[in-house]
């Protein structure tokens, strides 16, 4: 059983930073994509941020400039350094990867991590 699991959420003030990690377990014969989104109250998930398996970055424009995504391949972990940060930030962040857990890949997800950003 694959599992994602995030850390790093929590309260700050705006301008502030937060660190986010994912880190995957269980049965992982490879692994492609990693993303972060992210979900605010009454709102729809949107992506923040994805990264390839050959380290290919893409960026919503929310938060290019603020935000940057990388991983660890060697501990199957996926981060989001996160500054500069605004009370639009304030969501529910969940992480996901393309994951092949022995049957194909398979896009997995985190249960998610409350970040909230107090102005």
């Amino acid at each position: 059983q694959v599992q994602l699991v995030e850390s790093g959420g929590g309260l700050v003030q705006a301008g502030e930073s937060l660190r986010l990690s994912c880190a995957a377990s269980g049965r992982i014969l490879g692994i492609g994509s990693m993303g972060w989104y992210r979900q605010a109250p009454g709102k729809q998930r949107e992506l923040v941020a994805t990264i390839s398996a050959a380290g290919s970055i893409n960026y919503a424009d929310s938060v290019r400039g603020r935000f940057t995504i990388s991983r660890d391949n060697a501990k199957i972990t996926v981060y989001l350094q996160m500054n500069s940060l605004k009370s639009e930030d304030t969501a529910v962040y969940y992480c996901n990867g393309d994951i092949n857990g022995g049957y194909g890949y398979t896009i997995y997800w985190g249960q998610g991590t409350q970040v909230t950003v107090s102005s």
